[in-house]
């Protein structure tokens, strides 16, 4: 079905053809409509469905058909809150090339650099802002705009945007929202606790949620390797030897396990390079475009870091720590697979993290076979969480409650003194 058919204008429709959008995907048939009806909606959609055209196109037409007294103020009537700089600039420059034809103006937010150009920027006004809530705040802090005529707020990777971790920049961003406004939230997924904090908010919304079709083979396949922690990246050197991987993606758990990934393949002879928050954007901006072009075959990211990435040609995502929820095992594994290619996810498991493999594999239907690569062989065995009396952190979705703590100690307590 092409996009002319779903209500839009002829002018976007066009533009949506020249950038290579020639049929609509379940999301965009389901979404564009209510949209431009000015719905709230709720849209759970995998990695690569096509989510940002679904929001972007209908925001941009109900812009452009919108007060014209505002369009002539440029008073800032949508705003896009996105995760990370590079899901900023991937989502303006997208959107910024669809509105040029309707006479819109579109801002990126972004932190890293320097607030002085974007302040210029939004001097000339903005008619739709892409940002991320820490860059938007300081703007915000500085009165270099104002969103409290926002009509439409549109949250992309929404379980991020509402999660913990951006909790406290949200609670500041909805005081200086309007009330009453469209709310358009789009993910590949939603925990449970997400998810009521997202329905609070919503007014009568349109809920989508596409799955992959079940006839189509799934473009990604998963596999997992047994090895020790202090055995993963001599295995990770020997894999992209071994089979000439020529871009990898790999996730590790902290900024500081990147770096030192990072530098013991550089140390191997591999080219590769750390991508964390604590990165200048233009160092961020380098490493993006030296993976891209192929100047480094081995990426080293934190989940945060990752989000926005889109390189369709990503043969191989390796999950070097395994995530702590299985959302995001989701969204990592989603970075392979694209444009219809082909794509591995590949985890490593330690014998202290069997168990939240074991958990995930069942949350997403998954079972693959633990593999051990020879000369890599684990010496450590898995240990039963609930009668770990060390485990009290946990990993979420299966750290041990009260009662097993008890149990743990109890067991420790009953168990008979060993022999010198």
């Amino acid at each position: 079905m092409p996009f002319s058919a779903l209500g839009l204008s002829p002018k976007l429709s066009a533009a949506a053809h020249a950038a290579g959008f020639v049929g609509t995907t379940p999301v965009q048939r389901a979404a564009i409509g209510a949209v431009l009806d000015g719905q709230d909606v709720l849209a759970i959609a995998p990695t690569g469905s096509g989510k940002t055209a679904a929001y972007l196109l209908p925001l941009l037409d109900r812009l452009a058909a919108g007060d014209a007294i505002a369009a002539r103020r440029r008073v800032v009537r949508a705003l896009v809150l996105v995760p990370t700089r590079e899901l900023v600039v991937q989502v303006a420059r997208l959107a910024q090339a669809w509105a040029n034809p309707l006479d819109l103006r579109v801002r990126a937010l972004f932190g890293g650099v320097s607030v002085n150009p974007q302040m210029l920027a939004l001097r000339g006004g903005a008619d739709l802002v892409v940002a991320t809530p820490g860059r938007l705040l300081d703007l915000l802090e500085r009165h270099a705009l104002s969103i409290d005529a926002v009509q439409t707020l549109v949250l992309d990777e929404a379980d991020r945007m509402l999660d913990a971790g951006f909790a406290a920049e949200w609670a500041r961003i909805a005081l200086q929202l309007p009330p009453r406004r469209q709310n358009l939230f789009f993910s590949a997924t939603f925990a449970p606790g997400v998810q009521a904090l997202a329905d609070s908010m919503l007014h009568q919304p349109l809920r989508i949620r596409v799955e992959a079709p079940a006839s189509i083979p799934a473009a990604i396949s998963h596999s997992a390797i047994a090895v020790d922690p202090d055995m993963r990246t001599r295995l990770l050197r020997h894999l992209v030897a071994q089979y000439a991987w020529d871009r990898v993606l790999v996730f590790v758990a902290t900024k500081f396990a990147a770096e030192i990934v990072a530098d013991k393949l550089r140390k191997g002879g591999v080219a590769a390079e750390p991508l964390h928050g604590q990165l200048s954007q233009g160092k961020r901006s380098q490493v993006l475009a030296d993976f891209q072009a192929g100047r480094i075959a081995v990426l080293v990211a934190t989940d945060l870091a990752a989000r926005g990435i889109d390189i369709a040609q990503m043969p191989v995502v390796v999950h070097y720590d395994l995530p702590r929820s299985v959302d995001d095992y989701t969204h990592r594994s989603g970075r392979t697979g694209r444009a219809g290619n082909e794509g591995l996810a590949l985890s490593f498991v330690c014998a202290d993290t069997q168990p939240h493999w074991e958990l995930i594999c069942k949350r997403q239907g998954l079972d693959p076979v633990l593999e051990v690569v020879a000369g890599f062989e684990p010496v450590q065995s898995a240990v039963p969480r609930a009668f770990d009396p060390q485990c009290i952190g946990g990993i979420k979705g299966k750290r041990p409650s009260k009662k097993d703590k008890l149990r743990a100690a109890a067991a420790v307590m009953a168990a008979p003194e060993q022999a010198p």
